[in-house]
């Protein structure tokens, strides 16, 4: 009872099946009735003149205003000694997982930065944060340039990630700060009104 499956699927010949003659050509005609017509090209045909005159024209337009632009600086190139014909490292390039580390904290990081609404009120303390984080930006691309010439090491790798926690832990309390402010404001706003 027990047969080779493979021996059975060699055997299988699959016979196509065969159609009748003309039976091609009558399904054409019983499908005829239910497909659209074809409507008349000459319609489409001043649409498709009409969208490549808007198209040329816009092209012209923003190619005349760009040669046409006097007024704008000129453009001038900054020499940097420090770079090297070396390839740059990034944490990313160490590690997947690393790579997953290093984006979280500069998006957190990026996302409280562009949340900050700086006032009259709180202009000050905001400025103290970030000549801080500014700090520790110059010193993750020191240690980002360390990586570069010594090699990724564990303590380097340790402290980049320390870096970027550091940074966004201190706009998190910059953020509890500017709340307490806030509500200190409020509860004086209040208590002037009783």
């Amino acid at each position: 009872m027990a047969q080779d499956i493979r021996k059975m699927l060699k055997e299988h010949r699959q016979d196509a099946p065969k159609l009748s003659k003309g039976h091609e050509a009558r399904f054409e005609e019983r499908l005829k009735p239910s497909l659209p017509e074809k409507k008349n090209s000459h319609s489409y045909f001043w649409l498709k003149i009409a969208a490549i005159g808007i198209l040329l024209f816009s092209l012209g337009y923003f190619g005349y205003e760009q040669l046409s632009n006097e007024n704008d600086p000129e453009v001038q190139v900054a020499e940097i000694n420090d770079v090297k014909n070396t390839p740059q490292f990034t944490l990313g390039d160490i590690s997947p997982d690393l790579k997953k580390v290093e984006e979280f904290y500069l998006t957190g990081i990026n996302v409280q930065l562009a949340s900050l609404q700086t006032t009259d009120e709180n202009k000050d303390l905001i400025d103290g944060y970030m000549l801080r984080l500014n700090e520790l930006d110059k010193e993750y691309t020191s240690l980002n340039r360390e990586m570069n010439d010594v090699g990724p090491s564990e303590a380097t790798v340790t402290a980049l990630i320390d870096n970027l926690k550091l940074r966004l832990e201190l706009l998190f309390k910059l953020k509890n700060k500017l709340k307490e402010l806030k509500n200190i404001e409020n509860e004086e706003f209040t208590s002037m009104q009783s």
